[in-house]
């Protein structure tokens, strides 16, 4: 078996059994900032600290999309205030997005990107996709990176996220195809970043077009992930699976989730954020169980947005995000600070 659903009512035995129990307690939004906005589209961030250093990471070009110029933009700072660029990746003819950042055991960081190929000089919305490759580059210092390369998963899959866990990376690819236009999700590990082997394609359910996923580890080894259902703005699916990865439970969250993204706090704590619909699109925060999302906060966004990075760091969950709430997207960093609950 590869993939399961339960009802929602039904996973409150599971969460007994893992001591994870609801979320209480409410978020507090501390700090918003915009921290960079020089490109006419910055959008589809990453965020890590590295060697005492953030690094946010995002894509900029000239629209969100289709377009052949994407370029992915490494900023750092050591505050968290004082922003600059530390390098650009390019590729040319190749338009890089959606980046994903990373820390590798041997302590480099890896920077995880889409790679879409268009033909034909036309006017950008007529452009045909030839070719979509994930490609990975990498960095001692965050200031020189690697040429990008394509990863050894197959053409058309997107692998969107990878998480590193006890010297072993894992991540979901999706891909768009085959019969009736399919949505499938494969479950990848790697030690290197190049070179990956196949571990599970589980189902989250009949009704989900399970698209964009991260998965993240609690203390017992046990993977945790949430998946982006495309189908008509639906709910995400929150799915879990012990080692070896292959046998998965789903469950529906609830709430739409796009471009997903949480953490694990600690105590089985879990904060996500994404992009749902409370009255248009907003980036929101919340509290992710293994029963679904409770969406607490809604950061200053809206129009498009979403794709954000979390960093859990001395008391405080930081935010990078893109908007275009303020006219075009520029990229945002909020700091939030959960509240404990009675």
């Amino acid at each position: 078996m590869n993939g399961t659903v339960i009802p929602r009512a039904g996973v409150a035995v599971l969460l007994v059994g893992m001591g994870l129990w609801p979320a209480r307690g409410q978020l507090e939004l501390v700090e918003v900032r915009k921290i960079w906005d020089a490109a006419p589209h910055n959008a589809f961030t990453d965020l890590a600290r590295h060697r005492e250093r953030w690094w946010c990471v995002f894509r900029e070009a000239d629209a969100h999309m289709p377009h052949s110029n994407g370029v992915i933009r490494i900023l750092t700072s050591g505050d968290g205030r004082m922003w600059q660029s530390a390098a650009v990746v390019a590729q040319a003819g190749v338009d890089l997005r959606d980046p994903k950042v990373s820390v590798l055991p041997d302590g480099r960081l890896m920077l995880l990107m889409g790679g879409s190929v268009y033909d034909g000089p036309e006017r950008p919305q007529a452009r045909r996709l030839i070719t979509a490759r994930t490609r990975v580059a990498f960095s001692e210092d965050g200031a020189h990176w690697t040429v990008p390369q394509p990863v050894s998963v197959p053409e058309g899959d997107w692998l969107w996220r990878v998480t590193w866990h006890k010297g072993v990376g894992y991540g979901f690819s999706y891909r768009h195809d085959g019969p009736a236009n399919a949505y499938a999700l494969t479950l990848w590990r790697t030690t290197n970043g190049v070179d990956y082997q196949k571990v599970a394609t589980p189902v989250p359910s009949p009704g989900c077009w399970p698209d964009e996923v991260t998965v993240r580890f609690l203390s017992d080894d046990s993977m945790v992930a949430l998946v982006r259902n495309e189908r008509d703005r639906g709910p995400a699916f929150v799915g879990r699976s012990q080692p070896p990865y292959t046998n998965w439970v789903f469950v529906n969250a609830g709430h739409p989730v796009q471009g997903p993204n949480f953490v694990v706090l600690g105590e089985g704590r879990m904060v996500y954020a994404g992009r749902d619909f409370p009255a248009g699109p907003k980036t929101v925060v919340g509290f992710l169980t293994l029963a679904g999302c409770q969406p607490l906060l809604t950061l200053p966004s809206g129009g498009d947005t979403s794709y954000p990075g979390l960093v859990w760091h001395e008391g405080l969950l930081w935010i990078s995000y893109y908007a275009s709430h303020e006219g075009k997207a520029a990229i945002y960093l909020a700091q939030v600070r959960p509240q404990p609950g009675s």
